[in-house]
């Protein structure tokens, strides 16, 4: 199996694992409706002191995660956006299927939409001076 396969497949369940830690983990304001004024409510919104396994396992897969994206950017910057090696340019069907349809012809030009300019009458032939039929003035 390919690396390329592996890293993927460690990438997606460590972003499924983050987002059921993060889901499972209570918010900073949970308890602020239970009373204000109370003992509780000075640290609500502060330190809260040492972390849970939660929150510790939450920040290990964060960093993981950042690590992977940025390792899987460059990898793919250096090797031209393609994860897996190509055998050649056309793969997949439809590469086998653009060279079995045959080439469609081009198709006439559309109608201009401006109409076309009436016929003109053709002008009339000049006769010249010495032709045999006409007037020779004699």
């Amino acid at each position: 199996m390919n690396w390329i396969v592996i890293a993927t497949v460690i990438y997606v369940i460590i972003a499924i694992a983050m987002i059921v830690l993060i889901l499972m983990q209570r918010g900073a304001g949970a308890q602020a409706g239970t009373g204000f004024g109370g003992g509780a409510s000075a640290t609500v919104f502060g330190a809260s002191g040492s972390a849970n396994f939660l929150s510790k396992s939450t920040k290990w897969l964060a960093i993981v995660f950042f690590a992977m994206s940025l390792g899987m950017a460059w990898y793919a910057s250096q090797h031209g956006g393609r994860l897996l090696p190509a055998q050649s340019d056309s793969v997949g069907i439809m590469a086998e299927a653009t060279e079995a349809i045959p080439a469609v012809p081009e198709s006439p030009p559309a109608p201009s939409p401006v109409p076309a300019a009436p016929p003109t009458a053709p002008a009339p032939a000049e006769v010249p001076a010495d032709s045999p039929g006409g007037d020779s003035g004699g």
